[in-house]
């Protein structure tokens, strides 16, 4: 089925404020991340650490997710632009953040939040990994709401037809106009992949699934964190060939992307850190000691 893409990025408008579906997708997420974890901590999946300590090491990696998303995008991606204008680094909702940028700034403040703790940084990373994939899907459904990041064209029985990627002159109709055009099915051949969607589905439902499953029961240290690298690095990798890449430009071969490019050290590292998970210990949960006087 062939679907014209149709969808407000403002998801509510209060005067002059915007709110915009891409900030709702990030909260979500976080949201997301914050039940889950203290689903863990009850748990006894970070010994040692209760809920206030787990909403500290939230805050810390929300700020890496958004300021190291953000820096890297513009590192990674738009150069040039933020070169020219440093001020757009700010402006997030315009869309704009790398999942590797994102990657880094979390691994810094969890470095530093488990130095504070005196924990193994690998124990913090493999409690947080279960965490992220919603948000990860989350950001890439907003993706699709926003018309960013869209597929290759496709000729298969569905794809969608992102308005922001049809060729001159198309692109100065109007939405009225494109409906009429539409309902024609003139414009089928310019339906993409909604790999923005592919991505959802595998790094947003999928990895969650594997690693929630896996975590639930002990488990040597680096594993999940492994898991982790390895899948997003493979989904990445694979969904990539039916992305158009990033600025249009590929970076080698006439076919590697620069998402491919940046996800090959994460499958290796992945692999690295499940060879590494062989001989480390297996982690126990322990669960946080009950106030005095409490129930059994």
């Amino acid at each position: 089925m062939i679907y014209l893409h149709d969808i407000d990025p403002i998801a509510l408008s209060l005067g002059p404020i915007k709110v915009h579906w891409y900030g709702i997708m990030y909260l979500l997420g976080f949201t997301a991340a914050w039940w889950l974890g203290r689903k863990r901590i009850a748990a006894g999946r970070l010994p040692g650490v209760d809920a206030n300590g787990f909403s500290d090491l939230l805050f810390y990696a929300m700020l890496g997710v958004v300021v190291g998303g953000r820096v890297g995008y513009m590192l990674f991606y738009a150069l040039s632009d933020f070169l020219h204008n440093p001020l757009i680094l700010f402006k997030v909702w315009d869309g704009g953040m790398s999942f590797h940028g994102g990657l880094l700034g979390v691994l810094f403040a969890s470095w530093y939040w488990s130095r504070k703790h005196r924990l193994h940084l690998f124990d913090t990373i493999d409690f947080m990994a279960p965490l992220v994939p919603l948000g990860l899907g989350f950001g890439r459904i907003g993706n699709f709401i926003g018309a960013e990041l869209w597929g290759k064209y496709t000729d298969g029985t569905w794809g969608v037809v992102f308005p922001s990627g049809l060729p001159e002159p198309l692109t100065q109709l109007d939405m009225t106009m494109l409906r009429a055009q539409f309902a024609t099915g003139a414009l089928n051949e310019y339906a993409r992949h909604p790999s923005q969607l592919y991505e959802a589905l595998l790094e947003g439902l999928v990895m969650f699934v594997v690693l929630w499953t896996v975590s639930a029961k002990p488990r040597h240290r680096y594993v999940i964190a492994g898991l982790f690298a390895l899948m997003y690095g493979a989904f990445r990798f694979a969904v990539e060939f039916v992305r158009m890449p990033d600025n249009g430009l590929y970076v080698a071969f006439g076919w590697l992307t620069k998402g491919q490019l940046l996800s090959l050290p994460l499958i290796a590292f992945g692999l690295v850190l499940l060879a590494l998970s062989r001989r480390a210990p297996v982690l126990q949960p322990v669960l946080p000691a009950q106030p005095a006087g409490a129930r059994a």
